[in-house]
């Protein structure tokens, strides 16, 4: 990667990652740490990113603990890394569960069978269990279920939308680190700096 110059050069490289991140499994930035006011963090994967609203998304199940952690506390903060360009996003945010409406019910559709199985699982997320276990029903573990059987599992399926107001780009060299910070306001307004790395 050439190392961008100028702040808006900076705040398009880091939106075109998280919109890559957003479509391509295979991206570094795909699996994304994600913390929330409990100082609780997990690896989730990013679905898309909405350049015009600055908006990640992600897909929860509706009874994990997040859910409630994000209704009383909706401050997030994010992680991204990408190891082979050896560049790392920090981003805080504004959080909020859908379970219903155009966006859940979208995401809920493009999803396969195979992904809607998860939402299945008897148990909520983070329940305990007197022995290992997968929470999947036993007759869907490496398997998939059939579309009757899958759409069961919308009741619990939900998206995590998480609304930028920062994002902190911290580009390492061997040549000199680099590094930007912006902030975003609700109005659209964006403050941006150079950041001592």
């Amino acid at each position: 990667m050439e190392t961008p110059q100028t702040l808006k050069e900076v705040l398009a490289h880091a939106e075109a990652q998280l919109a890559a991140a957003g479509n391509d499994w295979r991206h570094p930035m795909h699996q994304v740490v994600v913390a929330t006011a409990d100082a609780d963090q997990r690896i989730m994967v990013l679905r898309d990113y909405d350049a015009e609203t600055r908006t990640l998304r992600f897909h929860t199940d509706a009874r994990a603990p997040k859910v409630s952690v994000i209704a009383a506390e909706p401050a997030v903060g994010l992680l991204l890394y990408d190891h082979d360009g050896k560049l790392q996003l920090r981003c805080k945010g504004v959080a909020r569960i859908e379970r219903d409406g155009p966006v859940t019910d979208t995401a809920w559709a493009a999803a396969t069978n195979f992904a809607k199985r998860c939402y299945l699982a008897p148990q909520p997320p983070s329940s305990a269990a007197g022995a290992p276990t997968s929470n999947l029903p036993a007759d869907l573990e490496g398997v998939a279920p059939d579309d009757d059987r899958a759409a069961q599992g919308r009741a619990n399926f939900a998206v995590l939308l998480v609304t930028l107001t920062s994002l902190d780009w911290f580009s390492l060299s061997h040549e000199g680190h680099r590094r930007a910070g912006f902030r975003f306001a609700a109005d659209g307004a964006v403050e941006a700096s150079w950041l001592a790395p």
